[in-house]
């Protein structure tokens, strides 16, 4: 029997719906990170800067979602947050402002979570300043500044003030300490010479990007509180991929292991 007049047409333009939604449907699958990409804007203190740039690289590159760094003080990032600042997500340097964000309704519940331990040192720039006794090189007190963060501030400042009292110096070494408003501006007093030694992060010791790593002396930590660095998603970020993304990535084996070799400490899951 002869195909009825027009009947291939509807044939054909079904086929070629089909191909039509089938193509659409490839191209989709083939490109899921830029349809599906979102950006995040990330609080993060300022002695994690660098990694976070390293760790922010990889993750866009894995994922496709764009993430914008802020770094500051855990301290005035705090202030910032409670008062609307539009971040998604804090890594701070302390546990303690984490907690008071979750409490106060600033954070997501349930999703605060220790992702670096910090390590307090004692650093010059000059390879013979320091020697395998850290304490005596600050008892000698023969030295101009003692650079240290602010200890109402950075939880790095709080670690290097609760050293000097264990170590019986802060009042013998009060007139030659020098504040930064974060670690940062700690360690660049002591790189450029303002400060003839600092008590800093471990991470800007190590990192590549100190071009004369000279002498140093890790802190035992029996003499500070532990430098636990916690994250956590804000309440702004709440319903953002992006953000909800980096924290998981943040907690994993790649992201650790980069932690890890950025001088940090990394808590192993309970």
């Amino acid at each position: 029997m002869s195909p009825l007049p027009g009947a291939a047409a509807p044939r054909s333009r079904a086929a070629r719906a089909f191909m039509l939604i089938s193509l659409s449907l490839a191209l989709l699958a083939a490109q899921p990170r830029a349809v599906m990409a979102e950006s995040t804007l990330i609080a993060v203190a300022a002695n994690f800067a660098e990694t976070a740039e390293t760790l922010a690289a990889a993750f866009a590159a894995e994922t496709g979602h764009d993430v914008t760094l802020a770094t500051g003080s855990t301290g005035k990032l705090y202030a910032q947050i409670t008062r609307g600042a539009p971040f998604d997500v804090l890594l701070a340097a302390d546990r303690e402002r984490p907690r008071r964000l979750e409490d106060e309704g600033h954070a997501a519940a349930g999703t605060r979570r220790t992702y670096a331990t910090g390590q307090l040192v004692l650093w010059s720039p000059d390879p013979a300043r320091i020697g395998a006794d850290g304490e005596k090189t600050l008892a000698r007190g023969d030295f101009d500044h003692l650079a240290m963060a602010n200890p109402e501030l950075a939880p790095y400042g709080l670690a290097a003030r609760q050293a000097l009292e264990r170590m019986g110096l802060r009042r013998a070494l009060r007139d030659k300490i020098v504040m930064g408003q974060n670690i940062g501006q700690a360690f660049s007093m002591v790189a450029t010479g303002n400060a003839a030694l600092g008590l800093v992060a471990g991470s800007y010791v190590a990192s590549t990007r100190n071009t004369a790593p000279g002498s140093s002396w890790a802190v035992p930590e029996a003499y500070h509180d532990p430098i636990r660095q916690d994250a956590v998603l804000l309440a702004h970020g709440a319903e953002n991929a992006a953000a909800r993304a980096f924290l998981d990535y943040l907690h994993g084996d790649a992201a650790s292991a980069l932690i890890a070799r950025s001088g940090y400490g990394v808590e192993q899951p309970r």
